[in-house]
């Protein structure tokens, strides 16, 4: 694995992906070497004029459809436009913005980072072939989960805190569903990954003045956009990757450098809180998993 950069990713042709979040930042990156690569790849884009100026250069092997994270009714509408992909690539998100809430009423960043693929995931996991990569952050370290306060309803907002909780949140449900589905036979794997430090635009859309401080310093300090994708794509193309393994960069604390597989913080393993907040999930996006037989 030293080294792997997105030049060693193997032929995909004939492969479809679905990436959201794929109008900027990592998912932009991602979506250009893979269809470099030879894949057909489904922008999943809540912007999509932005999304179109990403695929237009990319050719007819790029196509843009609007998915709006944050708005159930849009990822039922999206999903139902699916006939079959290989792989989903959980990898939109929004970083320590001000107190909001999705159309459904969740607090933004968990709503959109993790209840949202939450329910996307489940809509199109019967039109998986191959895998589910869904983005994380080394900032999971900082996140708790509260079951009892998801949606922040209660307790008072701190925007990490929430941010943290939402990228625990993709690693408990990595987890997870890996569980399942090894346990009902599937040959469909999940694995999660984290870019480390990448220059993206999630920085500069916080809405604070520490927003402006690490868009400021991205140039200095960040790894680009095309590095920071490169954990997300070789768990995404690498066909012997495992599932269940977490890929992030390998130097400088996970900040930066080429691909590998990476620990998580004991509380992502949680088995118990991994079902606790399952059973929360369906009970609040109102999307069930079916996992055959």
């Amino acid at each position: 694995m030293t080294k792997w950069a997105a030049g060693d990713i193997i032929d995909q042709q004939g492969r479809t992906f679905v990436v959201t979040g794929a109008n900027s930042g990592l998912g932009a990156e991602a979506t250009k070497a893979l269809v470099r690569a030879g894949a057909n790849v489904i922008l999943a884009c809540r912007n999509v004029e932005k999304g179109r100026a990403v695929a237009e250069p990319l050719g007819e092997r790029a196509e843009v459809r609007r998915l709006d994270l944050a708005d159930l009714a849009s990822i039922r509408e999206f999903s139902e436009s699916i006939d079959s992909i290989d792989v989903l690539v959980n990898n939109a998100g929004v970083m320590a913005v001000p107190l909001r809430r999705t159309v459904d009423g969740f607090e933004m960043q968990i709503g959109t980072n993790h209840l949202g693929h939450f329910a996307l995931t489940a809509l199109l996991l019967g039109k998986v072939r191959d895998r589910v990569v869904t983005m994380s952050s080394i900032m999971h370290r900082i996140g708790t989960i509260d079951l009892d306060d998801l949606n922040w309803k209660h307790r008072r907002y701190r925007r990490w805190s929430a941010y943290g909780q939402s990228k625990l949140a993709n690693l408990l449900f990595t987890f997870e569903l890996q569980r399942r589905l090894a346990a009902s036979g599937s040959k469909v794997k999940a694995l999660a990954s984290h870019p480390g430090y990448a220059a993206t635009n999630l920085q500069s859309n916080t809405g604070t003045i520490q927003g402006r401080i690490l868009s400021l310093a991205n140039p200095v300090i960040a790894q680009s956009a095309r590095m920071g994708a490169l954990p997300m794509l070789y768990a995404a193309t690498v066909p012997d990757a495992i599932g269940g393994s977490y890929l992030g960069p390998s130097w400088m604390f996970q900040t930066r450098g080429y691909p590998k597989v990476v620990g998580s913080k004991r509380k992502a393993h949680d088995e118990t809180v991994a079902r606790q907040l399952w059973s929360l999930s369906e009970q609040l996006t109102g999307v069930n998993y079916n996992f055959g037989g």
